[in-house]
């Protein structure tokens, strides 16, 4: 461990002003400081644990698939030239119906969106009929028997 480094697994002066500054601004920070001041001369020895921890367990995935390469998702065979020729033509049927299920699913979901778009186009051209025969002018008369003022042009929208 470097002891000349400013920020060390130590009781300095900086270590304890980082300290009091992360309990202030967010005290896991400040928490965080402590157990690096206590406990990380042990980080190497922590880190050293964790690398051999994982490549433990990498190893063992590296062992899954090999075996997995042996049943059939690679190109290994097992001898038996009968039970071989059976697992090619099954897994090559099996390509080719995922193929065809694929397939189907690509134009359903085209049958799908058209259906979505002309239910979306029938659901906006009823807006905009409703809402063209709600604005549209009418010629209305008064108690007064005086016709209602039309609208002038610019107060639609649409009308522009």
């Amino acid at each position: 461990m470097n002891t000349t480094a400013l920020i060390r697994p130590a009781w300095t002066p900086a270590t304890i002003a980082l300290m009091v500054i992360g309990f202030m601004v967010f005290w896991p920070l400040g928490l965080a400081m402590l157990a690096y001041i206590i406990w990380g001369d042990r980080l190497d020895g922590f880190k050293r644990d964790v690398n051999r921890a994982t490549d433990g367990i990498f190893a063992g995935c590296r062992r899954s698939s090999d075996k997995a390469a042996r049943w059939g998702h690679g190109s290994s065979r097992t001898g038996n030239v009968a039970f071989d020729d059976w697992r090619e033509k099954e897994l090559e049927r099996l390509a080719e119906e995922r193929r065809k299920l694929d397939e189907m699913l690509t134009e359903f979901d085209e049958y799908a969106r058209e259906l979505r778009r002309a239910k979306d186009q029938e659901e906006f051209d009823r807006f905009m009929a409703n809402r063209n025969k709600s604005t549209a002018p009418t010629k209305a008369s008064d108690t007064t028997g005086k016709t209602a003022p039309k609208r002038g042009k610019g107060t639609n929208l649409l009308d522009d």
